[in-house]
């Protein structure tokens, strides 16, 4: 299958399909041509006396100081080395790689003045798995993430590093074991290129790949709780929701009913003497719901983005382009951190239910173990859900709150959008080892529920887990079943629908 650069619409799925390999993405005459075109657009900007921001200018507070056109090269090569300045750990491969094929995407529409060679390198680059470090710290966010994708593209030019297999090794190096010279950039191509949100992006898209999974593994985690607690499906009723017709709910609850329908175990106590379920059991569809509503929007938000051009200034004609603000990383921003929040509440619900299962009631031993007192059993895995809930929480903090200026004030208001991108990743990994516990403690109360039987999915994620996790008897190191099952969820090995 072939992706055309600049002229077709990415999505998540291809955008994650060409970064392994499963797309090719390719640039078609069409999409030359607009490059090309736009190419000489500059050339004829830089060689006018008119002053053009980063073509004939210097950058940010220093937009008022003209450049002469001999040495609009040198500026553009100064560029990508004074603002490769991040810092902390690299990020993950895949990532620079989603970071390019994004920034690719955008170059290619015809209105960034890049040259043909300049995109060619770097789908040469995605194409055979060379991946620049980019270090995860120090974009704010505004103006693009001009430090993580100064070092995303400093092995063009002979600088920076590459990941190979798992070791870092000099560009230098990299580039003359495959015959290829450094390029020597020319008039607006530097800041073309670490003008954009592909840093901001790149993490979205990730985390909206986890986030789906996650969010239909936490119906099947509440499905299979409910079903040990003895809890009623009626609260997912079709009734019920079309009275309050928000989109996640619906589909919860849908995907609720379809998780306990034909299940002997429900129907064992449909007659049963109580009246409700604790909310964290009965509110599900409503509380990951609104979870799911978050992340129809953020998934919206970053469509627009991956298809969208990104850097500065715009070029339109030979005697036209407008600095602007397409490089602002707030759309995105603020829509990170409402998710961060969405996906926090997903492992605070889930939590609720791992303590419900611990309590002893509705035939349940406490704990989840009949042998108490010598035995511990399930008490302590909550500890650790409880604290990865609470960290979540202090991460839910909205980076988007905040702006500090920078470049002298001409940069006066930044989005901080890259923490955002990072915070909402780390959540959702504590998110996993959350769900991970809540899908032991279920397995071990529908234990205690046999002879009675449960849907032929639950039924068949029960044997998954039991696989991997025997039954709970006597009390025994946790930490390699914990291990086990967080393996379960990263691999995405449960069946969801």
């Amino acid at each position: 299958m072939i992706f055309k650069y600049g002229i077709d619409k990415l999505t998540l799925e291809k955008v994650l399909d060409i970064a392994n390999g499963k797309i090719k993405g390719e640039l078609t005459t069409e999409a030359k041509d607009k490059v090309n075109a736009s190419r000489k657009k500059v050339e004829v900007l830089a060689n006018s006396n008119k002053p053009v921001y980063g073509v004939n200018t210097g950058f940010g507070p220093l937009c008022d100081v003209q450049i002469s056109y001999d040495e609009t090269n040198k500026l553009q090569e100064n560029l990508l080395i004074t603002h490769a300045v991040g810092v902390g750990k690299p990020i993950d491969k895949n990532l620079s790689k989603i970071m390019m094929i994004c920034k690719v995407h955008a170059l290619s529409q015809g209105y960034s003045g890049i040259r043909l060679k300049v995109l060619e390198r770097i789908i040469f680059f995605i194409e055979h798995d060379l991946l620049p470090v980019v270090p995860e710290q120090g974009s704010v966010g505004a103006s693009g993430d001009l430090a993580p994708l100064a070092h995303l593209f400093l092995p063009l030019i002979g600088e920076g590093e590459f990941w190979v297999k798992h070791k870092i090794i000099d560009a230098k190096k990299v580039l003359s074991d495959y015959n290829l010279k450094p390029i020597k950039l020319k008039a607006k191509e530097g800041l073309a290129l670490i003008n954009g949100t592909q840093f901001i992006l790149a993490h979205t898209i990730i985390g909206l790949k986890k986030m789906e999974y996650l969010l239909d593994l936490a119906d099947v985690a509440g499905a299979m709780s409910i079903e040990g607690y003895q809890g009623s499906s009626s609260p997912f009723r079709d009734e019920l929701h079309k009275l309050r017709p928000f989109k996640g709910t619906i589909e919860v609850a849908e995907r609720m009913f379809m998780l306990l329908y034909k299940s002997q175990n429900v129907d064992a106590h449909e007659d049963c003497e109580r009246v409700q379920d604790p909310y964290s059991m009965r509110c599900i569809p409503q509380v990951h719901g609104a979870s799911r509503n978050a992340f129809f929007h953020l998934r919206k938000l970053a469509q627009i983005e991956m298809n969208s051009v990104t850097d500065n200034p715009i070029i339109l004609s030979e005697s036209e382009a407008i600095s602007g603000g397409n490089f602002h990383g707030q759309p995105l921003a603020m829509a990170l951190d409402y998710c961060s929040i969405a996906a926090s509440e997903l492992g605070n619900i889930s939590d609720r239910r791992c303590f419900l299962l611990l309590e002893g009631k509705f035939g349940l031993p406490r704990l989840l173990t009949t042998g108490g007192g010598l035995n511990s059993g399930f008490m302590i895995p909550q500890y650790t859900t409880a604290a990865l809930v609470s960290e979540n929480k202090s991460l839910c903090f909205p980076a988007s709150a905040d702006s500090i200026p920078t470049a002298l004030g001409q940069e006066d208001h930044v989005s901080m959008g890259s923490i955002s991108g990072r915070r909402f990743n780390e959540i959702l990994g504590n998110l996993e080892k959350i769900l991970a516990i809540e899908l032991m403690y279920a397995a071990q109360a529908l234990e205690f529920r046999r002879p009675n039987t449960f849907s032929d999915i639950i039924e068949e994620n029960f044997k998954i887990i039991r696989e991997k996790v025997p039954k709970l008897e006597n009390d025994r190191l946790l930490k390699d079943d914990i291990n086990a099952m967080i393996n379960l969820v990263v691999n995405r090995t449960f069946i969801l629908k």
